[in-house]
């Protein structure tokens, strides 16, 4: 998740005591969709026995490009 959000859900909580639920409750949906499939990915490539180091450095391309992405696409609007 720290990959996504830049901080652990511990230290998210920490520095936002005031909301309730969690990080993911306070996500916007691109984030959110970027998360299902960064968590999707990275089974996959635990399955393929890929080192921990690698996979990160992967996912964190993976999730800039998503999220640029989805930031651009004007039918993302849309759906809000």
């Amino acid at each position: 998740m720290s990959l996504l959000f830049g901080l652990t859900a511990k230290e998210w909580r920490e520095k936002n005591p005031e909301l309730g639920g969690n990080i993911r409750d306070h996500s916007t949906i691109e984030q959110l969709v970027i998360l299902s499939n960064l968590e999707s990915i990275n089974a996959v490539m635990i399955h393929q026995e890929i080192e921990q180091s690698k996979r990160l450095l992967q996912l964190n391309m993976i999730a800039i490009t998503q999220m640029k992405s989805l930031v651009q696409n004007k039918n993302i609007k849309k759906l809000k």
